[in-house]
């Protein structure tokens, strides 16, 4: 109907003038509109289960449902869905900049986003981490859950056994987001517990996706020693995190990124590990197809769109 055109070409129009990372769902009487940020920040999937259609923000949730992946909503795209079928809209787009920080921690590997695999690009961050950052060890382990794929990857190109030498509650939510520091300790201790039968008089190298403040790793490096390991080397499958997201991830202010203020070294010495490696940007976009198209802002500071930092906390100011 008119009516329906013009509320798309009203929502086109609104679109234009927004700014930042978004995934847009709309449901009204007669249509789902779905549309995704020109940058193409965050993943949007389109599905389709029966006669109906979905939008989801990745494709496991197909898998868990029984439908069937049809697409990516591209960057700039808004998809509109009613009882005549499907029509697409596109918005000019300058820069795609997906976020990599889906493909190192926040998707499920068991998705495919951007469209890769997670586990696959995991693996391959694992693999090349072992490359530039060797090491002498009797075990890979990974922190679980985020740093097991990393880890198989590191274990297949080092030929050093895997092994689960941590146990995860999978009650707990995510560490690093966590307000308060006294929550995070807490958290640590009832997410994770070693094993000490695994890690015994053995020489560790332990497989993570990052670091933020350092604090959780810390935790993590002394659990595996009071579980018996002889020595810890940290392995990262990313590169030092070293500015704040404005773009959808609720990482912390600049100065509380431990890689923002210390050194490698330092940050070896602080969490204390036996050696630290992390995987280097150039290392890291050689793992992923269309490495151009990624935002790396948080390692390297190159924001894809202009940013304020007093709009981080908009929301909380009084």
């Amino acid at each position: 109907s008119s009516r329906s055109i013009g509320k798309r070409r009203a929502l086109l129009k609104a679109l234009r003038k927004v700014k930042g990372a978004y995934s847009l769902l709309l449901l009204t009487n007669n249509e789902l509109i779905g549309a995704r940020d020109p940058q193409g920040f965050r993943p949007l999937v389109l599905g389709k289960l029966g006669e109906s259609f979905l939008f989801a923000s990745e494709t496991c949730a197909f898998d868990l449902l029984g439908a069937k992946y049809i697409r990516e909503v591209r960057p700039g795209e808004m998809v509109v869905i009613d009882k005549k079928g499907i029509k697409s809209y596109l918005l000019p787009s300058s820069r795609v900049s997906q976020c990599i920080f889906e493909h190192i921690y926040f998707a499920r590997p068991d998705s495919l986003v951007f469209g890769e695999s997670v586990h696959k690009v995991r693996e391959k961050l694992g693999k090349r981490l072992a490359q530039e950052h060797p090491c002498k060890a009797d075990l890979v382990i990974p922190v679980p859950d985020s740093g097991v794929s990393a880890a198989l990857g590191y274990a297949s190109e080092s030929k050093i056994p895997f092994a689960m030498g941590l146990t995860r509650n999978h009650y707990i939510g995510r560490t690093f987001i966590e307000p308060l520091q006294s929550f995070r300790d807490m958290e640590v201790k009832i997410k994770l517990n070693p094993i000490r039968d695994v890690l015994k008089g053995k020489r560790i190298v332990l497989i993570d996706d990052s670091i933020v403040r350092g604090t959780t790793s810390k935790k993590i490096i002394r659990l595996l020693r009071e579980g018996g390991a002889r020595e810890v080397h940290f392995r990262i499958s990313s590169p030092p995190i070293k500015f704040p997201c404005f773009f959808g991830i609720d990482t912390p202010v600049q100065r509380e990124l431990i890689a923002s203020s210390y050194s490698v070294e330092e940050i070896r010495e602080r969490i204390g590990a036996n050696t630290l490696g992390y995987l280097s940007l150039e290392g890291l976009l050689s793992c992923v197809k269309n490495p151009d198209s990624y935002c790396t802002a948080c390692f390297n500071g190159d924001y894809p769109l202009k940013v304020s930092p007093q709009t981080k906390y908009i929301f909380e100011a009084k």
